[in-house]
């Protein structure tokens, strides 16, 4: 009695902490969607405040909100594009290794944009354009080589497969349609048959060793048709039925 009631109090215990590792699971997958919805949205909302700075504010604001757009367009885009092909390409794990270090640059250099953005002496700003998109320029170029070879590959990858399936598609269309191959043999042999030089023919036959002559044809026995067989479909006949009693005279 006592086993039986530690062996209850044991599956009871079981199946809280699983219930506790099922909800915890939950909550974290709940909190990660959450948490993607909101960068999502916070993204949204700052491209759409760049966009707009870059249109009403002429001069270096709009020049900065430019740049600032320029490079969160083109990393974003590099990151989706190695991501999806890492999940099918595992070569591609260096890169995304690369693009991380690379990352750190392009934020370093969003983050000195975003406190230009705010500085008051729009001269020394001014100055300090062209080193801003230099440094721009480097790191948007490297990320879209990034993201170009990665595309390149994949879509070599999708070429391959598809010449390779083409391939044994032709085999196997050829191997269904091997009756044609054998029709095309035996109407070729009686074309070659046919137009025979006549006057070919004659001296052809003339030149040719004498055939043996050949035996007289023997009698072939008619088959037994209890011998023949039946495929699954005939009735079986009515002489393979096991006989019944005979009637009495």
């Amino acid at each position: 009695m006592e086993a039986a009631i530690a062996i209850v109090g044991l599956l009871f215990l079981l199946f809280v902490v699983a219930g506790v590792f099922v909800t915890v699971k939950a909550v974290q997958v709940t909190k990660r969607g959450v948490d993607r919805t909101v960068a999502q949205a916070r993204r949204t909302v700052e491209d759409t405040g760049l966009r707009a700075r870059q249109l009403a504010k002429p001069g270096v604001p709009g020049e900065l909100a430019q740049l600032r757009l320029s490079l969160r367009t083109s990393m974003r885009a590099t990151q989706e594009a190695l991501r999806e092909g890492a999940a099918e390409d595992g070569s591609l794990s260096e890169a995304l290794g690369l693009f991380d270090r690379l990352s750190t640059h392009g934020r370093a250099l969003d983050d000195e944009l975003r406190r230009l953005e705010r500085e008051p002496d729009r001269a020394t700003t001014a100055a300090r354009l062209p080193e801003l998109r230099e440094r721009l320029e480097r790191i948007t170029h490297s990320a879209e080589s990034l993201r170009w070879a990665a595309r390149d590959r994949q879509r070599k990858f999708a070429e391959d497969d598809l010449s390779s399936l083409s391939d044994q598609i032709d085999v196997e269309s050829g191997a269904l349609r091997h009756w044609t191959r054998a029709s095309d043999a035996a109407d070729g042999a009686a074309d070659s048959g046919s137009t025979e030089a006549p006057g070919r023919s004659g001296a052809a036959r003339s030149s040719a060793a004498p055939e043996p002559e050949a035996e007289q044809p023997q009698a072939i026995p008619a088959a037994d048709p209890r011998r023949r067989s039946a495929y699954s479909w005939q009735k079986t006949p009515s002489w393979q039925k096991s006989p019944g009693p005979e009637r009495a005279n």
